[in-house]
C-alpha cells in the first residue's frame, strides 16, 4: 500500500518524482505529493485526490532531488493535511507502513515542545529525525527507525543532505541505477527510467545522491547489495489499445498461462517437489482475497493429488488461529505481491513451526521469496489494476503444475490448449456486456456453482463488487434453499456456472428453483447441451468453448472478469482505481 519514490540526479526531480508516482498510483490514490530540495531549502506540495492534481504545482519544485508519495489512507482522513511528504524542521518525510506506537511517540514529542499538524502515524518520523539530527542524517535515521514499532518504509530529505535518504523494515524499498539514481517500493517505477535494481534487506539504511548509493546495515555498518540488469518487457508499460490496465491484463490471461507453464517446467525440480508433497503430512495454504480464492482451486487440485489433507485459510485469521503443522508439513503462501502482510505473517508462523514453506508469487524479489524454502513463479508481469486477474490465473496454472506427479508435461499441453480458449474469450466481450448489464440493473448478485466451479463463483463475486460497487456473493448452488432463496426476487441476479457434466443436472435444479421464484438468471457454460436447454428459459446464456472440467476454471474465472470489467465501465467507475482499495496490502 503506498507509493514511494525518490531521485537524485541531474533531471528536474519534480518531473521525474511525477511520473513515478503515476506509475504507483495503483497503490494508493487518496492523495499524493512530492518534495524537492534545492540549495538548502525544501519545496513541498501535495493534496488529496489522484496524482494526476500534483500536475499544475509542479512548477513551483525546484532541484534535481526530490522525494514523492500517493497514499492509501490508514491513520487520518483522505485530505491535504494528512497528505505525505510531511515537514519537520529540516526535514521531509514518506512512509509506506504503520508505525504501531506513534500515538506514545507523538505524546513524547508533543511534550517536548513539537507541534503536529496531521492526524497519521507517518508525522512522528519527521520529528523523530528532527529530534534526533546533529549533523549525520543516517544516524538520525537509525536512532529514529530504533524508536518506531511496525513496519516501514521511508524515504527521508534533509535540508543540509545533498541527497535524500531510506530505510526499510517490513515493507519493500527497491534502488535504480540509471539517469540518475532512483528509489521506490515497487519495481514497475523503475522500468523504462532505470538500467539495474538492487532490493534493500531489512534493515537497511541508504543515502542516495548524484554520485551514487551508500548502503548500511541496522547498524551503520556499511553494506554491498547485489544489483540486478532490470528488463522490462515491451507494452508492459501504459494500457496499449486498451482503454484500462483491467481489460488489459485480462487479455494478458493467455500470455500468463503460456509464461508460467514455460518458467515452471524450466526452473523447478519436479520430483523433489513431487516427494516433497507426496511425503507430506498435510498441505495447508494460506492466503489473502484473490490468493486466497485460488487456493481453494488449489485445494481441489491437489487433494486429489495427494494421499494427504490439504486446506486453506484466509492469512488474517490464520495468525491468530493457525493450521497446526509438523516438520512433515507443507505450507503454500500464495501473494501476487509478496508483501501481503498478513500473509508474510502466516506464513513465518507455519514455518516457525517447522513447516516447509513455498512461495507462490508474482514478484521474485519479495520479503515471501526471501523466507520461503521454494519458490513457484507466477509469470504474470505487472498487474497494475488493483483488482487481481491475470495473477489469479497464473497462480491456478502453478496449482494445475503442482498437481501432476513427475511428469507435468501433459497437463502443461492441456493448459496451452486451453490459453488458446482463454485468449479468445478475453477478446470477447458482447456476452460479458449483456449479463454486465444485467448486474447493474440488480439490487444483488449471486454467482453460483457446484464442485470446483465454486471457487470460480467465489472469486466471480469478489471481482464484481470490487470493481462495480454491487452487492455479490458466490457460494455453492446447493446452499440456496438453506437460506439465500429467501432473498430471491425479480430485483436479484443469479449467475450460475455449469461446467461439469456430472454436475449439470444439480446446477439445472438450482437455476429452477431461482426461475420459480421470478429471479432472473444468467448462465455461464462450457456445456453445449445445458446451454442448449436453458438458453431460452434463462434471461442470458453464454456458451464457451467446450474444455475439461479440471481446465474450465480458465474459462469461466475469465469471462466472469470480463463481466466484472465491464459492470464497472457501464456503471461509469475506474475499474483500475476502486474507492477504498490498493494493490499490495503491507499493511495488517
Amino acid at each position: 500500500m503506498c507509493g514511494i519514490v525518490g531521485y537524485a540526479g541531474r533531471n528536474r526531480a519534480a518531473e521525474e518524482l511525477f511520473e513515478g508516482l503515476k506509475k504507483l498510483e495503483y497503490r494508493g490514490y487518496d492523495s499524493a505529493g512530492i518534495s524537492t530540495a534545492d540549495r538548502g531549502e525544501i519545496f513541498t506540495v501535495k493534496r488529496s485526490g489522484m496524482v494526476e492534481g500534483l500536475a499544475p504545482l509542479l512548477k513551483g519544485l525546484p532541484g534535481t532531488v526530490g522525494i514523492g508519495h500517493t497514499r492509501w489512507a490508514t491513520h487520518g482522513a483522505a485530505n491535504d493535511a494528512n497528505a505525505h511528504p510531511h515537514v519537520c524542521g529540516a526535514f521531509s518525510v514518506v512512509h509506506n507502513g504503520i508505525i504501531e506506537n506513534y500515538a506514545e511517540l507523538r505524546e513524547e514529542l508533543t511534550a517536548a515542545g513539537h507541534v503536529f499538524s496531521s492526524q497519521t502515524d507517518s508525522e512522528v518520523i519527521a520529528h523523530l529525525l528532527d529530534y534526533y539530527y546533529d549533523g549525520d542524517l543516517a544516524d538520525a535515521l537509525r536512532l529514529t527507525c530504533a524508536r518506531l514499532k511496525g513496519c516501514w518504509a521511508i524515504a527521508a530529505l534533509c535540508t543540509h543532505f545533498d541527497g535524500f535518504a531510506v530505510a526499510r523494515r517490513a515493507s519493500p524499498v527497491i534502488l535504480g541505477e540509471g539517469e540518475g539514481y532512483f528509489a521506490a517500493s515497487d519495481i514497475y517505477a523503475l522500468i523504462g527510467r532505470a538500467h539495474s535494481y538492487c532490493v534493500l534487506e531489512e534493515g537497511d539504511i541508504a543515502l542516495v545522491t548524484h554520485r551514487g548509493f551508500t548502503i548500511y546495515d541496522c547498524h551503520l555498518n556499511p553494506v554491498s547489495r547485489q544489483f540486478e540488469p532490470l528488463k522490462g518487457e515491451k507494452g508492459e508499460d501504459g494500457t496499449g489499445d486498451c482503454p484500462h490496465y483491467m481489460l488489459k491484463e485480462i487479455r494478458q490471461n493467455a500470455r500468463t498461462m503460456r509464461a508460467t507453464c514455460r518458467k515452471f517446467l524450466s526452473s523447478v525440480d519436479r520430483a523433489a517437489l513431487h516427494s516433497r508433497l507426496q511425503n507430506a503430512d498435510k498441505i495447508v495454504m494460506v492466503g489473502c482475497g484473490t490468493a486466497y480464492n485460488a487456493a481453494l482451486a488449489g485445494v481441489r487440485l491437489l487433494g486429489g493429488a495427494y494421499d494427504c489433507p490439504v486446506s486453506a485459510h484466509i492469512a488474517s485469521e490464520a495468525r491468530y488461529d493457525p493450521p497446526r503443522v509438523t516438520d512433515r508439513s507443507v505450507c503454500i503462501a500464495v501473494s501476487q505481491s509478496g508483501e501481503t502482510a498478513d500473509t508474510l505473517k502466516a506464513a513465518a508462523i507455519c514455518r516457525e513451526a517447522g513447516a516447509y514453506l513455498i512461495a507462490m508469487t508474482n514478484v521474485g524479489y519479495s520479503a515471501i521469496t526471501r523466507m520461503a524454502h521454494k519458490v513457484l513463479p507466477v509469470c504474470a508481469g505487472p498487474e497494475v489494476c488493483v483488482a487481481a486477474t491475470k495473477s489469479y490465473i497464473g497462480q491456478l496454472t502453478c496449482f494445475h503444475l503442482m498437481s501432476v506427479a513427475l511428469s507435468p508435461d501433459k497437463r502443461a499441453e492441456w493448459l496451452l490448449s486451453a490459453a488458446d480458449d482463454v485468449a479468445k474469450i478475453a477478446s470477447c466481450g458482447e456476452y460479458a456486456q449483456v449479463i454486465a448489464r444485467m448486474c447493474i440493473d440488480s439490487r444483488a448478485v449471486f454467482f453460483l456453482g457446484r464442485g470446483a466451479d465454486v471457487d470460480v463463483a467465489v472469486e466471480g463475486s469478489l471481482k464484481l463488487k470490487e470493481v462495480s460497487y454491487i452487492f455479490s456473493d458466490g457460494y455453492p448452488a446447493g446452499e440456496l434453499k438453506h437460506g439465500t432463496l429467501a432473498l430471491v426476487d425479480e430485483s436479484v441476479l443469479s449467475v450460475v456456472l455449469i461446467t461439469d457434466d456430472g454436475l449439470a443436472e444439480k446446477c439445472k435444479n438450482a437455476v429452477e428453483q431461482i426461475l420459480s421464484r421470478s429471479g432472473k438468471v444468467a448462465v455461464v457454460t462450457t456445456l453445449r447441451q445445458t446451454y442448449d436447454e436453458l438458453k431460452d428459459r434463462v434471461h442470458a446464456a453464454w456458451l464457451l468453448p467446450p474444455a475439461p472440467a479440471h481446465l474450465s476454471h480458465f474459462l469461466t474465472a475469465t469471462a466472469l472478469q470480463l463481466v466484472a470489467y465491464h459492470a464497472a465501465v457501464l456503471s461509469g467507475r475506474n475499474p483500475d482505481k476502486p474507492r477504498n482499495l490498493a494493490k499490495s496490502v503491507t499493511v495488517e
